[in-house]
Protein backbone atom coordinates (compact mmCIF):
# COMPACT_ATOMS: atom_id res chain seq x y z
CA UNK A 1 0.00 0.00 0.00
CA UNK A 2 0.88 3.74 -0.85
CA UNK A 3 -0.78 6.10 0.90
CA UNK A 4 0.39 9.62 -1.02
CA UNK A 5 -0.85 13.18 -0.58
CA UNK A 6 -0.45 13.59 2.58
CA UNK A 7 0.84 15.66 5.51
CA UNK A 8 3.15 12.92 7.06
CA UNK A 9 4.87 13.56 10.35
CA UNK A 10 7.22 11.31 11.06
CA UNK A 11 8.03 11.48 15.10
CA UNK A 12 11.66 10.29 14.05
CA UNK A 13 14.72 12.01 15.21
CA UNK A 14 14.12 14.49 12.51
CA UNK A 15 10.94 14.89 13.27
CA UNK A 16 9.67 15.72 9.92
CA UNK A 17 6.93 17.05 8.88
CA UNK A 18 6.56 16.40 5.21
CA UNK A 19 4.13 18.62 2.71
CA UNK A 20 3.39 16.10 0.17
CA UNK A 21 4.83 13.40 1.58
CA UNK A 22 4.18 9.24 1.30
CA UNK A 23 4.47 6.20 3.27
CA UNK A 24 4.80 2.69 1.30
CA UNK A 25 4.22 -0.37 3.55
CA UNK A 26 4.47 -4.23 2.65
CA UNK A 27 2.75 -6.48 4.74
CA UNK A 28 2.96 -4.73 8.39
CA UNK A 29 6.19 -3.27 7.99
CA UNK A 30 7.07 0.61 6.20
CA UNK A 31 9.62 0.30 4.15
CA UNK A 32 10.02 3.64 2.21
CA UNK A 33 9.14 7.46 3.41
CA UNK A 34 9.15 10.84 0.99
CA UNK A 35 7.46 12.22 -1.62
CA UNK A 36 4.64 11.89 -3.17
CA UNK A 37 5.89 11.89 -6.64
CA UNK A 38 9.15 10.33 -5.97
CA UNK A 39 7.60 6.99 -4.37
CA UNK A 40 4.48 7.11 -6.70
CA UNK A 41 7.54 6.95 -9.48
CA UNK A 42 9.17 4.03 -7.72
CA UNK A 43 6.06 2.21 -6.36
CA UNK A 44 3.87 2.22 -10.02
CA UNK A 45 1.84 -0.98 -9.45
CA UNK A 46 1.26 -0.58 -5.52
CA UNK A 47 -2.21 -0.23 -4.59
CA UNK A 48 -2.58 3.87 -3.44
CA UNK A 49 -4.88 5.46 -1.32
CA UNK A 50 -4.38 9.19 -1.54
CA UNK A 51 -5.05 10.86 1.96
CA UNK A 52 -6.14 14.35 0.10
CA UNK A 53 -3.92 16.74 2.12
CA UNK A 54 -4.80 14.53 5.50
CA UNK A 55 -2.33 14.34 8.53
CA UNK A 56 -0.61 11.13 8.62
CA UNK A 57 1.76 9.85 12.10
CA UNK A 58 2.14 7.44 14.20
CA UNK A 59 -0.56 5.63 16.11
CA UNK A 60 -0.70 6.43 19.13
CA UNK A 61 0.95 4.06 22.35
CA UNK A 62 -1.31 4.14 25.63
CA UNK A 63 1.54 2.58 28.60
CA UNK A 64 -1.33 1.44 31.14
CA UNK A 65 -5.12 0.55 30.86
CA UNK A 66 -7.22 -1.51 31.99
CA UNK A 67 -9.93 -2.88 29.58
CA UNK A 68 -12.49 -4.02 32.37
CA UNK A 69 -13.32 -0.79 33.19
CA UNK A 70 -15.60 -0.36 30.84
CA UNK A 71 -18.17 -1.64 32.80
CA UNK A 72 -17.79 0.57 35.32
CA UNK A 73 -19.75 3.26 33.00
CA UNK A 74 -22.96 4.63 34.22
CA UNK A 75 -22.60 1.55 37.29
CA UNK A 76 -24.63 2.29 40.73
CA UNK A 77 -22.53 1.71 43.37
CA UNK A 78 -24.74 1.32 46.22
CA UNK A 79 -24.28 3.24 50.30
CA UNK A 80 -22.73 6.31 50.93
CA UNK A 81 -20.16 8.05 47.71
CA UNK A 82 -15.88 6.74 48.74
CA UNK A 83 -14.95 9.17 50.70
CA UNK A 84 -11.01 8.21 49.14
CA UNK A 85 -9.12 6.00 46.90
CA UNK A 86 -9.10 2.89 49.67
CA UNK A 87 -12.58 3.06 49.63
CA UNK A 88 -13.52 3.04 46.16
CA UNK A 89 -10.87 0.36 45.87
CA UNK A 90 -13.12 -1.59 48.39
CA UNK A 91 -16.29 -0.55 46.97
CA UNK A 92 -16.10 -0.42 43.39
CA UNK A 93 -12.56 -1.98 41.69
CA UNK A 94 -12.23 -4.92 43.74
CA UNK A 95 -16.00 -6.15 43.95
CA UNK A 96 -16.12 -5.19 39.83
CA UNK A 97 -13.18 -7.54 38.88
CA UNK A 98 -14.50 -10.17 41.34
CA UNK A 99 -18.22 -9.99 39.07
CA UNK A 100 -16.40 -10.28 35.85
CA UNK A 101 -16.91 -13.56 34.44
CA UNK A 102 -15.19 -14.79 30.82
CA UNK A 103 -18.06 -13.19 28.79
CA UNK A 104 -17.65 -9.98 30.62
CA UNK A 105 -13.87 -10.34 30.20
CA UNK A 106 -14.54 -10.52 26.28
CA UNK A 107 -16.72 -8.02 26.20
CA UNK A 108 -15.23 -4.81 27.90
CA UNK A 109 -12.28 -5.47 25.94
CA UNK A 110 -14.22 -5.08 22.99
CA UNK A 111 -16.15 -1.97 23.86
CA UNK A 112 -12.08 -0.52 24.61
CA UNK A 113 -10.85 -1.53 21.49
CA UNK A 114 -13.62 -0.11 19.53
CA UNK A 115 -12.92 3.10 21.26
CA UNK A 116 -9.31 2.74 20.60
CA UNK A 117 -9.22 2.40 17.06
CA UNK A 118 -11.68 5.20 17.04
CA UNK A 119 -9.44 7.70 18.69
CA UNK A 120 -6.34 6.31 17.04
CA UNK A 121 -4.43 4.68 19.48
CA UNK A 122 -3.49 1.70 18.29
CA UNK A 123 -0.61 -0.47 20.72
CA UNK A 124 -1.87 -0.69 24.29
CA UNK A 125 -0.50 -1.84 27.36
CA UNK A 126 -3.24 -3.67 29.83
CA UNK A 127 -3.77 -4.46 33.31
CA UNK A 128 -6.55 -7.12 33.80
CA UNK A 129 -7.90 -8.53 36.80
CA UNK A 130 -10.96 -10.82 37.05
CA UNK A 131 -10.49 -12.92 40.21
CA UNK A 132 -13.28 -15.66 39.92
CA UNK A 133 -12.26 -15.58 35.75
CA UNK A 134 -8.59 -16.21 35.69
CA UNK A 135 -7.38 -19.13 34.31
CA UNK A 136 -7.58 -18.25 30.88
CA UNK A 137 -8.90 -14.68 30.90
CA UNK A 138 -5.55 -13.39 28.89
CA UNK A 139 -6.34 -15.91 25.56
CA UNK A 140 -10.18 -14.32 26.31
CA UNK A 141 -8.24 -10.90 25.85
CA UNK A 142 -5.68 -11.54 23.16
CA UNK A 143 -9.09 -12.98 20.91
CA UNK A 144 -10.58 -9.83 21.27
CA UNK A 145 -7.07 -8.17 20.68
CA UNK A 146 -6.07 -9.95 17.59
CA UNK A 147 -9.96 -9.98 16.32
CA UNK A 148 -9.77 -6.01 16.28
CA UNK A 149 -6.28 -5.90 14.57
CA UNK A 150 -4.70 -3.52 16.77
CA UNK A 151 -1.74 -4.28 19.56
CA UNK A 152 -1.32 -4.88 22.85
CA UNK A 153 0.87 -6.33 25.94
CA UNK A 154 -1.17 -8.28 28.37
CA UNK A 155 -0.60 -9.62 32.21
CA UNK A 156 -2.72 -10.37 34.97
CA UNK A 157 -3.19 -8.74 38.49
CA UNK A 158 -1.13 -10.97 41.17
CA UNK A 159 -2.95 -10.20 44.43
CA UNK A 160 -3.40 -11.61 47.78
CA UNK A 161 -6.61 -9.90 48.79
CA UNK A 162 -9.03 -12.72 47.79
CA UNK A 163 -6.24 -15.26 49.55
CA UNK A 164 -3.27 -17.93 48.41
CA UNK A 165 -5.38 -19.94 45.90
CA UNK A 166 -6.31 -16.63 43.81
CA UNK A 167 -2.67 -15.49 43.86
CA UNK A 168 -1.34 -18.30 42.55
CA UNK A 169 -3.93 -18.81 40.01
CA UNK A 170 -3.19 -15.06 38.64
CA UNK A 171 0.89 -15.85 39.00
CA UNK A 172 -0.38 -19.25 36.94
CA UNK A 173 -1.54 -17.05 34.31
CA UNK A 174 0.74 -14.92 33.84
CA UNK A 175 2.66 -17.59 33.04
CA UNK A 176 1.49 -19.61 31.43
CA UNK A 177 0.30 -16.66 29.12
CA UNK A 178 3.93 -15.61 28.61
CA UNK A 179 4.79 -19.37 27.70
CA UNK A 180 2.36 -19.48 25.05
CA UNK A 181 3.08 -16.50 23.55
CA UNK A 182 6.78 -17.94 24.00
CA UNK A 183 6.09 -20.84 21.61
CA UNK A 184 4.36 -18.76 19.30
CA UNK A 185 0.84 -20.11 19.45
CA UNK A 186 -1.54 -17.47 17.33
CA UNK A 187 0.56 -14.68 17.87
CA UNK A 188 1.74 -12.69 14.43
CA UNK A 189 3.76 -10.10 16.88
CA UNK A 190 0.63 -7.87 17.99
CA UNK A 191 0.39 -9.68 21.51
CA UNK A 192 3.24 -9.56 23.83
CA UNK A 193 3.45 -10.58 27.56
CA UNK A 194 4.44 -9.07 31.10
CA UNK A 195 3.61 -10.23 34.30
CA UNK A 196 1.38 -7.76 36.53
CA UNK A 197 1.40 -7.15 39.71
CA UNK A 198 -1.46 -4.98 41.56
CA UNK A 199 0.31 -2.99 44.74
CA UNK A 200 3.12 -3.41 46.92
CA UNK A 201 -0.23 -3.14 49.91
CA UNK A 202 -1.68 -6.48 48.74
CA UNK A 203 1.15 -8.51 48.20
CA UNK A 204 2.84 -10.12 50.48
CA UNK A 205 6.58 -11.21 50.76
CA UNK A 206 5.89 -14.52 50.20
CA UNK A 207 4.03 -13.88 46.95
CA UNK A 208 6.31 -11.52 45.64
CA UNK A 209 9.47 -14.05 46.52
CA UNK A 210 7.32 -16.76 44.14
CA UNK A 211 7.08 -13.72 41.44
CA UNK A 212 10.34 -12.90 41.18
CA UNK A 213 11.57 -16.30 40.21
CA UNK A 214 8.77 -16.47 37.43
CA UNK A 215 9.93 -13.20 36.24
CA UNK A 216 12.32 -10.43 34.91
CA UNK A 217 9.66 -7.72 33.79
CA UNK A 218 6.66 -6.55 35.70
CA UNK A 219 3.29 -4.09 35.43
CA UNK A 220 2.51 -2.59 39.29
CA UNK A 221 0.95 0.15 40.64
CA UNK A 222 3.25 2.35 42.85
CA UNK A 223 2.25 4.66 45.59
CA UNK A 224 -1.13 6.13 43.80
CA UNK A 225 -1.97 6.93 47.47
CA UNK A 226 -0.30 7.56 50.55
CA UNK A 227 -1.99 4.02 51.65
CA UNK A 228 0.41 2.09 49.54
CA UNK A 229 3.43 3.34 51.12
CA UNK A 230 2.30 3.66 55.13
CA UNK A 231 1.39 0.17 54.27
CA UNK A 232 5.33 -1.01 53.00
CA UNK A 233 6.34 1.34 55.88
CA UNK A 234 4.55 -0.82 58.59
CA UNK A 235 5.50 -4.17 56.36
CA UNK A 236 9.05 -3.92 55.48
CA UNK A 237 10.41 -0.49 57.00
CA UNK A 238 10.60 1.12 53.61
CA UNK A 239 8.79 2.78 50.99
CA UNK A 240 7.38 1.38 47.77
CA UNK A 241 9.55 1.56 45.23
CA UNK A 242 12.37 0.16 48.17
CA UNK A 243 10.48 -2.71 49.07
CA UNK A 244 9.57 -3.66 45.52
CA UNK A 245 13.29 -3.23 44.11
CA UNK A 246 14.46 -5.24 47.25
CA UNK A 247 12.04 -8.24 45.21
CA UNK A 248 14.04 -7.60 41.79
CA UNK A 249 10.35 -5.66 40.87
CA UNK A 250 12.17 -2.55 39.63
CA UNK A 251 14.48 -2.25 36.17
CA UNK A 252 14.58 -1.09 32.64
CA UNK A 253 11.33 -3.84 31.58
CA UNK A 254 9.35 -2.96 33.96
CA UNK A 255 6.30 -0.32 34.44
CA UNK A 256 5.29 1.46 37.60
CA UNK A 257 1.79 3.20 36.97
CA UNK A 258 1.06 6.20 39.23
CA UNK A 259 4.50 6.94 41.31
CA UNK A 260 2.37 10.20 42.89
CA UNK A 261 3.13 9.92 46.49
CA UNK A 262 6.79 8.80 46.01
CA UNK A 263 9.68 10.62 47.59
CA UNK A 264 13.18 12.36 46.15
CA UNK A 265 14.77 8.95 46.98
CA UNK A 266 12.15 6.36 45.62
CA UNK A 267 12.40 8.66 42.22
CA UNK A 268 16.35 8.37 42.48
CA UNK A 269 15.97 4.47 42.46
CA UNK A 270 13.48 4.25 39.93
CA UNK A 271 16.09 6.43 37.61
CA UNK A 272 19.13 4.40 39.07
CA UNK A 273 17.42 1.20 37.41
CA UNK A 274 15.81 2.53 34.31
CA UNK A 275 12.35 1.60 35.18
CA UNK A 276 9.76 3.15 33.24
CA UNK A 277 6.92 5.30 35.21
CA UNK A 278 3.22 5.72 33.59
CA UNK A 279 1.49 8.84 34.15
CA UNK A 280 -2.45 8.81 34.54
CA UNK A 281 -3.72 12.33 34.58
CA UNK A 282 -7.11 11.73 34.10
CA UNK A 283 -7.60 9.21 36.65
CA UNK A 284 -5.45 10.83 39.35
CA UNK A 285 -7.78 13.69 39.03
CA UNK A 286 -11.27 11.61 39.25
CA UNK A 287 -9.55 9.71 42.18
CA UNK A 288 -8.34 12.79 44.03
CA UNK A 289 -4.99 10.81 44.78
CA UNK A 290 -2.77 14.10 43.71
CA UNK A 291 -0.49 14.70 40.83
CA UNK A 292 2.37 12.93 40.17
CA UNK A 293 5.52 15.32 40.13
CA UNK A 294 6.64 14.25 36.12
CA UNK A 295 8.54 17.43 35.30
CA UNK A 296 11.71 16.18 38.17
CA UNK A 297 11.59 13.21 36.62
CA UNK A 298 11.94 14.11 33.24
CA UNK A 299 14.31 16.55 34.43
CA UNK A 300 16.94 13.75 34.97
CA UNK A 301 16.02 11.82 31.93
CA UNK A 302 13.30 8.97 33.17
CA UNK A 303 11.30 7.20 31.08
CA UNK A 304 7.55 8.62 32.07
CA UNK A 305 5.26 7.80 30.13
CA UNK A 306 1.75 8.53 29.66
CA UNK A 307 -1.34 6.05 30.34
CA UNK A 308 -5.06 6.23 30.72
CA UNK A 309 -5.67 3.52 33.63
CA UNK A 310 -9.05 2.92 32.01
CA UNK A 311 -10.18 6.21 31.15
CA UNK A 312 -11.29 7.10 26.98
CA UNK A 313 -8.57 5.66 24.47
CA UNK A 314 -8.14 9.48 23.47
CA UNK A 315 -4.91 9.54 24.20
CA UNK A 316 -5.34 13.41 22.98
CA UNK A 317 -7.53 14.21 25.89
CA UNK A 318 -4.74 12.59 28.09
CA UNK A 319 -2.12 14.95 26.57
CA UNK A 320 -4.21 17.94 27.12
CA UNK A 321 -4.67 17.43 31.00
CA UNK A 322 -1.63 16.03 31.68
CA UNK A 323 0.05 19.76 30.49
CA UNK A 324 -2.97 21.55 32.62
CA UNK A 325 -2.95 19.97 35.80
CA UNK A 326 0.46 20.62 36.12
CA UNK A 327 0.43 23.81 35.63
CA UNK A 328 -2.67 23.98 37.82
CA UNK A 329 -1.21 22.18 40.68
CA UNK A 330 2.07 24.55 40.78
CA UNK A 331 -0.03 27.51 39.90
CA UNK A 332 2.30 28.25 37.13
CA UNK A 333 1.19 28.59 33.36
CA UNK A 334 5.28 27.63 32.12
CA UNK A 335 5.11 23.71 33.77
CA UNK A 336 5.67 21.07 32.06
CA UNK A 337 4.67 22.42 28.58
CA UNK A 338 3.65 20.50 25.11
CA UNK A 339 6.98 19.42 24.30
CA UNK A 340 7.16 17.45 27.43
CA UNK A 341 4.32 16.07 27.14
CA UNK A 342 5.00 14.77 23.34
CA UNK A 343 8.10 13.22 24.78
CA UNK A 344 6.03 11.67 27.33
CA UNK A 345 3.50 9.92 25.09
CA UNK A 346 5.56 9.77 21.74
CA UNK A 347 9.02 9.32 22.15
CA UNK A 348 9.01 7.31 26.03
CA UNK A 349 5.89 5.25 24.98
CA UNK A 350 8.13 3.98 21.95
CA UNK A 351 10.77 3.45 23.85
CA UNK A 352 8.37 1.43 26.16
CA UNK A 353 6.73 -0.29 23.54
CA UNK A 354 10.29 -1.54 22.26
CA UNK A 355 10.81 -3.99 25.11
CA UNK A 356 7.75 -5.81 24.29
CA UNK A 357 7.77 -5.76 20.42
CA UNK A 358 10.61 -6.50 18.15
CA UNK A 359 9.82 -4.12 15.38
CA UNK A 360 9.48 -0.04 16.38
CA UNK A 361 5.62 1.54 16.65
CA UNK A 362 5.14 5.01 17.28
CA UNK A 363 7.15 6.28 14.25
CA UNK A 364 7.15 6.97 10.00
CA UNK A 365 9.98 4.99 9.24
CA UNK A 366 11.42 2.16 7.17
CA UNK A 367 11.30 -1.07 9.23
CA UNK A 368 8.86 0.26 11.63
CA UNK A 369 5.45 -1.27 11.85
CA UNK A 370 3.10 0.03 10.27
CA UNK A 371 0.95 1.49 12.69
CA UNK A 372 -0.37 4.68 11.00
CA UNK A 373 -3.52 7.00 11.68
CA UNK A 374 -4.49 9.60 9.30
CA UNK A 375 -6.09 13.13 11.14
CA UNK A 376 -8.51 15.59 8.96
CA UNK A 377 -7.09 18.48 10.95
CA UNK A 378 -6.36 21.25 9.16
CA UNK A 379 -3.73 23.34 10.95
CA UNK A 380 -5.32 27.56 11.19
CA UNK A 381 -1.64 28.42 11.29
CA UNK A 382 1.37 27.05 10.05
CA UNK A 383 2.31 24.21 11.06
CA UNK A 384 6.04 23.00 11.48
CA UNK A 385 8.42 20.88 13.71
CA UNK A 386 8.91 23.33 16.00
CA UNK A 387 5.33 24.15 16.76
CA UNK A 388 3.76 20.76 16.34
CA UNK A 389 3.45 19.84 20.23
CA UNK A 390 1.13 22.87 20.70
CA UNK A 391 -0.60 22.08 17.83
CA UNK A 392 -1.31 18.06 19.06
CA UNK A 393 -2.09 19.75 22.08
CA UNK A 394 -4.49 22.94 21.04
CA UNK A 395 -6.29 21.74 18.57
CA UNK A 396 -6.23 17.90 18.02
CA UNK A 397 -8.74 15.46 19.62
CA UNK A 398 -9.50 11.82 19.09
CA UNK A 399 -12.40 13.06 16.75
CA UNK A 400 -9.87 14.13 14.32
CA UNK A 401 -8.99 10.48 13.85
CA UNK A 402 -10.25 9.54 9.83
CA UNK A 403 -8.37 6.27 9.71
CA UNK A 404 -6.32 3.87 11.63
CA UNK A 405 -4.26 1.06 10.15
CA UNK A 406 -2.17 -1.54 12.60
CA UNK A 407 0.13 -3.73 11.87
CA UNK A 408 -0.42 -2.56 7.91
CA UNK A 409 -3.65 -3.70 8.21
CA UNK A 410 -6.94 -0.94 7.70
CA UNK A 411 -9.03 -0.99 10.95
CA UNK A 412 -11.50 2.48 10.03
CA UNK A 413 -11.33 4.41 6.74
CA UNK A 414 -13.19 7.19 6.46
CA UNK A 415 -14.65 6.53 10.22
CA UNK A 416 -15.85 3.23 9.21
CA UNK A 417 -14.50 0.42 11.08
CA UNK A 418 -13.69 -2.44 8.90
CA UNK A 419 -12.62 -5.53 11.68
CA UNK A 420 -15.11 -4.56 14.86
CA UNK A 421 -18.85 -4.63 14.85
CA UNK A 422 -19.71 -1.67 17.66
CA UNK A 423 -23.41 -1.79 16.97
CA UNK A 424 -23.06 -5.86 17.70
CA UNK A 425 -20.29 -5.26 20.26
CA UNK A 426 -22.56 -2.11 22.69
CA UNK A 427 -25.57 -4.41 22.42
CA UNK A 428 -23.68 -7.48 23.52
CA UNK A 429 -22.16 -5.73 26.47
CA UNK A 430 -25.21 -4.26 27.53
CA UNK A 431 -26.55 -7.85 28.41
CA UNK A 432 -23.25 -8.92 29.50
CA UNK A 433 -22.86 -6.01 31.37
CA UNK A 434 -26.41 -6.20 33.15
CA UNK A 435 -25.59 -9.26 34.17
CA UNK A 436 -21.96 -8.68 36.06
CA UNK A 437 -23.75 -5.70 38.03
CA UNK A 438 -26.03 -8.04 39.16
CA UNK A 439 -23.41 -10.17 40.69
CA UNK A 440 -21.44 -7.07 41.96
CA UNK A 441 -24.58 -5.64 43.50
CA UNK A 442 -25.10 -8.96 45.61
CA UNK A 443 -22.15 -8.73 47.16
CA UNK A 444 -23.22 -5.71 49.50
Amino acid sequence: MLIYNATVVTFDGQNRIMAGGAVRYSGAQIDAVGHSAELLAQYPDDERWDAGGLILMPGQICSHTHFYGAFARGMYIPGPPAKDFPEILQNLWWRLDKALDAPGVRSSAEVCLVDAIRNGTTTLIDHHASQNAIDGSLDVIAGAVTASGLRACLCYEVTDRDGEAAARAGIRENVRFAQRLAQGKNNDGRIASTFGLHASLTLSDETLEVCRSESTRFHVHVAEHPVDEYDSLARAGKRTVERLHGFGITGPESIMAHCIHIDAWETALLNETGTFVSHQPRSNMNNAVGAAEITPMLRTGMPVCLGNDGFSNDMFAEMKVADMLQKLVHGDPRYLGADKVIQMVVHNNRRLASVFFDRPVGVIEPGAYADLILLDYYPPTPLSSANLPWHILFGVSGGHVHSTIAHGQTLMKDRALMTLDEEAIAARSRVVAQRTWERYWAMF
